[in-house]
Formats: structure tokens, C-alpha cells, sequence
């Protein structure tokens, strides 16, 4: 099976730290999460002191919004993310100049959006935007595909659609408030009808807010809605 594991930011928020000590305890992959834009730069500066040999798998998320970093600076302070081959999660509200971004290729990794979000939440915008990131690859969030849609027809849709270009999965539930949440036993049956359909060789990254001690309990869930049990 894939590589499954967490996000540092779900774990502690902005405390790379203890996100990597929890992911530690049982997984072979993590997200460095830099979701805040006033962690982008600290954590793209502490890349070198990171031990993340044991991961078989690493990603890195973008910030979710720029206020005070222009895309150029982001662009360039990527650079030495690209260069190991880690898969880049950005939403697509974030990449508004392909000409800067598409040099990154497959690395680029546009995640669909919840319904907080003006683009990127549907098969149809997700069409558009790859038409101006053609080489892109998917991160695939059925948490916010389920907002969507919660009789899950447009996460069906997206996956059968984009099969060729997942290349990570983002695995929580996701409430009304686009929060996200713990896997339940409803979010645990609805994923796993669609539990087929999601490449068994895609890294799967669970976003669901949770201490440390309860990763392992998370994982069991995690893998029963991905069939693996």
C-alpha cells in the first residue's frame, strides 16, 4: 500500500517540532505544513536541520493565502523544496501566474478547494485550471469534495477525471465551517464507497486535528475508509 501519514499542522498548528515528533511514532509519510504565510520562510529555512530520513514520502503546503509575500518571493523561497523532488500543495486561489508557477511541473501540486474557496472546488474549475498548468499534478481532498457534494457524485467524478494526475490524497472530515475534523463512522462509510477509485500508490495525508496519542487510533480509521483493513 501507499505511504500514509499526517500533516505537521494538524497534529500542533504552526509547531513543526511536535507535528514531526507525532508523525514519528508509526508513519512513512508527512506534509511539512506551511499553511500560516508567517511560517513559510522559518520552515523553508530549517529544511537542512530536518531529519526526514525515515519518511519514504515528504510534501510541502504552500500557505493557503498571501498578504504580505508577493508570488515571486514564494516562487523563489520553493526553489530549494523543488530541488528534493517534494510534491508542492498549493491552491489554485494561490497560483494566479502559471508563467512563475509551471516551471515546477508535476511538483505543483493544485489541491481542490471547499466551498470557502472561488475556484478549484469542482470537476469543471479544475478542468479550467489545468488548462493553464498543464504538466500540474492533483492532491486530491475528498474531505473538501464531500463538502461539495455530499451525495460524494463530484468526488466520483473528479477521481475518475484525474486519475492520471493524483499524485497525493488529503484524508479528514470536513464540517460546515470548512474545518477540518476527525474521520466519524458516516465520513469513514462515505469514503469508502469510493475507496476503488483512489490510486493505491498515492501518498495519503490525513488532516484531521488530533494529539499525539491519538494517532494511532486515527490510522485504523483512516485506513478503514480507504479499504485497507
Amino acid at each position: 500500500m501507499a505511504p500514509i501519514g499526517f500533516s505537521t499542522g494538524c497534529i500542533k498548528l504552526a509547531d513543526l517540532k511536535v507535528g514531526l515528533s507525532a508523525a514519528e511514532t508509526s508513519v512513512a509519510a508527512v506534509e511539512l505544513c506551511a499553511l500560516r504565510e508567517h511560517t513559510f520562510i522559518p520552515l523553508i529555512d530549517s529544511l537542512d536541520e530536518l531529519n526526514l530520513d525515515r519518511f519514504s514520502y515528504v510534501s510541502f503546503h504552500v500557505p493557503s493565502k498571501l498578504e504580505k509575500l508577493s508570488e515571486e518571493v514564494v516562487v523563489e523561497r520553493l526553489r530549494p523544496v523543488a530541488s528534493r523532488g517534494w510534491s508542492m500543495v498549493v491552491h489554485p486561489d494561490v497560483a494566479l501566474s502559471p508563467r512563475l508557477w509551471k516551471p515546477f511541473g508535476e511538483l505543483l501540486c493544485i489541491e481542490n478547494m471547499d466551498k470557502r474557496k472561488p475556484c478549484g472546488r469542482t470537476t469543471d474549475e479544475l478542468s479550467e485550471i489545468f488548462e493553464a498548468f498543464p504538466e500540474a499534478s492533483l492532491c486530491f481532498d475528498i474531505g473538501h469534495a464531500r463538502q461539495i457534494d455530499p451525495t460524494m457524485g463530484e468526488a466520483e467524478r473528479m477521481l475518475k477525471t484525474f486519475a492520471g494526475r493524483i499524485r497525493q490524497i488529503h484524508l479528514s472530515a470536513v464540517d460546515s465551517h470548512s474545518k477540518h475534523a476527525t474521520l466519524d463512522r458516516q465520513s469513514i462509510s462515505e469514503f469508502q464507497r469510493l475507496a476503488h477509485l483512489i490510486p493505491k500508490d498515492a501518498p495519503v495525508i490525513l488532516e484531521t486535528p488530533i494529539k499525539k496519542e491519538a494517532v494511532p487510533k486515527e490510522l485504523d480509521r483512516a485506513r478503514r475508509a480507504l479499504g485497507w483493513d
